[in-house]
C-alpha cells in the first residue's frame, strides 16, 4: 500500500493510497503525533472518507429510481485503493472512481478527488466530486479524522476540553442502536463554548451537531488551550469517542450529509442533508487542521 509524505518546516504528513486516508501528522519540532494511531484495540482507522454515504442508511439499504440497493456504513470509498494524480512539494491529489462494483450497489458513475495542502502548521484537505453523467447525482461526504486525546502524557482525558468556539450551549442528537438518530434536541452546557470532556460524554455514541451551530471544533488541555483545531463550513459535525472503551483519542468530523432517522421512509433523495450534483458539474469542499 503506497504511502504519500509531504513535510515542511513545521508539519509533516503521511497519506495512505488506500481510502486516500490521512495517515500522520507530525510535529516537526517536537515529534508528536496529533492523528490518532489506528491502534485495532480501539479503533482501527484514523481519518476514514465517507463517501457516497455518511452513517447508516435504514436497514442498510436506500431506494433509487423504485430499485433497492444495500449500503454499509459509511460507504465505500474509505476501503478502495486511490490513484495518485499529483504530488508537488506542499500537495498532493488521489482520485477514486466508480468500477463496475461499485456501480451494481450505487448506480452512479462519479470521480472523487482529495487533496491535501500544507502550510504552516496546518492541513487543508480537499474534496472534489465530479458527476460524469447528464443526469444527477445524490451523495453525502464526510470526514472522520481522530485526534489524540489526551496529547500531554502528564493528563488525562478527562481534564481536557472542548471548545466549540461559540457562545452559546449546543443542541445534538444521538445515534439509537440501531445506527440511526432517534434522540433528538440534547443540550450540551458550554461556558463560553468550552465543556470538558466527561467520562460519560460518549455513552451514547456520537453527538451529532447540526444547523450549523460551529465551524470551529478545538480539543484543549487541561489548560483550556487548544492544541488542535477544525475548522469547516459543513453544515453538521460529529463529535465521537468510541463508547465504553475509555480510548486516548476523540474525533471531530465535518459532515455532508447524516445516517437516517428512525422514523426516514424516503427515497435516495429525500435524505437528510443529502447533496444533489446535477450531470457534469463539481461539488468542492474543505476543512482545515491547524496543531497548535
Amino acid at each position: 500500500m503506497p504511502l504519500f509524505k509531504l513535510e515542511n518546516e513545521d508539519i509533516q504528513i503521511t497519506v495512505k493510497s488506500y481510502g486516500a486516508e490521512l495517515a500522520s501528522l507530525t510535529d516537526i519540532r517536537t515529534g508528536k503525533q496529533y492523528l490518532w494511531t489506528g491502534d485495532p484495540a480501539y479503533w482501527p482507522r484514523q481519518s476514514p472518507i465517507l463517501f457516497p454515504f455518511v452513517g447508516c442508511t435504514k436497514d442498510k439499504k436506500y431506494t433509487y429510481n423504485g430499485e433497492v440497493y444495500s449500503m454499509s456504513q459509511h460507504g465505500f470509498a474509505r476501503d478502495m485503493e486511490f490513484t495518485l494524480l499529483t504530488q508537488e512539494e506542499n500537495s498532493l491529489w488521489l482520485r477514486l472512481c466508480h468500477t463496475d462494483d461499485t456501480l451494481k450497489i450505487y448506480p452512479f458513475p462519479f470521480t472523487l478527488d482529495i487533496g491535501y495542502e500544507i502550510s504552516g502548521r496546518s492541513v487543508k484537505v480537499l474534496w472534489k466530486v465530479h458527476n460524469p453523467a447528464d443526469s444527477t447525482m445524490y451523495f453525502s461526504i464526510g470526514a472522520h479524522p481522530g485526534f489524540m486525546c489526551p496529547m500531554d502524557d502528564r493528563e488525562t482525558q478527562t481534564q481536557c476540553f472542548i471548545d466549540f468556539h461559540t457562545d452559546k450551549d449546543i443542541s445534538y442528537n444521538l445515534i439509537k442502536r440501531d445506527g440511526l438518530v432517534g434522540i433528538y434536541d440534547q443540550i450540551l452546557e458550554t461556558d463560553h463554548g468550552l465543556t470538558p470532556i466527561d467520562a460519560h460524554l460518549f455513552d451514547r455514541d456520537a453527538l451529532i451537531i447540526e444547523n450549523g451551530q460551529t465551524h470551529e471544533i478545538s480539543l484543549c488541555h487541561r489548560n483550556k488551550q487548544p492544541y488542535v483545531t477544525v475548522c469547516f463550513d459543513a453544515p453538521l459535525v460529529g463529535v465521537w469517542s468510541p463508547t465504553g472503551k475509555n480510548a486516548p483519542f476523540v474525533c471531530i468530523e465535518p459532515w455532508y450529509g447524516r445516517c437516517d432517522s428512525t422514523d426516514f421512509n424516503g427515497t435516495l433523495e429525500e435524505r437528510a442533508y443529502g447533496q444533489t450534483l446535477s450531470g457534469q458539474q463539481t461539488f468542492e469542499a474543505e476543512y482545515r487542521i491547524t496543531i497548535s
